[in-house]
């Protein structure tokens, strides 16, 4: 399965809880996870935030799997179709240039979409509930 996580369940996995599921999900190679440089490098700003309390040595470790485990693509085209949160824009992006199955999200304007250009968009418990059906 082809996935694309928003920041926020991209961030709300690493911490644990309930969507920390989604992080087992990941390192069992359960799903591939679909990334462009604009969605790394908000990854990387959201992990490095003071508040999160992550070392540079746990950040680092799962930058490193990323760019070991999961792929990487160019968006060949820009969407603008969220215009009230346009840097919602490039998960839709790498969804589609990376033929994702699904972009998992928190983000209600993303989630109003429900489907675009054949994937669909749906919240971390969908997600989760979705893992467990394929077991």
């Amino acid at each position: 399965m082809r996935v694309v996580l928003d920041t926020n369940v991209f961030v709300s996995m690493l911490l644990g809880g309930q969507v920390g599921k989604i992080h087992d999900a990941w390192k069992e190679g359960k799903f591939l996870l679909i990334v462009s440089d604009a969605i790394l490098s908000e990854y990387l700003d959201v992990l490095q935030r003071p508040k999160l309390h992550l070392t540079s040595q746990a950040t680092s470790a799962v930058m490193g799997r990323i760019q070991r485990k999961d792929e990487f693509v160019t968006p060949a085209e820009a969407i603008t179709i969220i215009e009230t949160d346009p840097s919602d824009n490039i998960f839709l992006e790498a969804a589609l240039e990376g033929r994702a199955d699904c972009l998992v999200s928190g983000d209600s304007h993303l989630l109003e979409l429900k489907t675009f250009q054949g994937f669909s968009i749906i919240s971390a418990r969908e997600f989760i509930a979705g893992l467990k059906n394929r077991e």
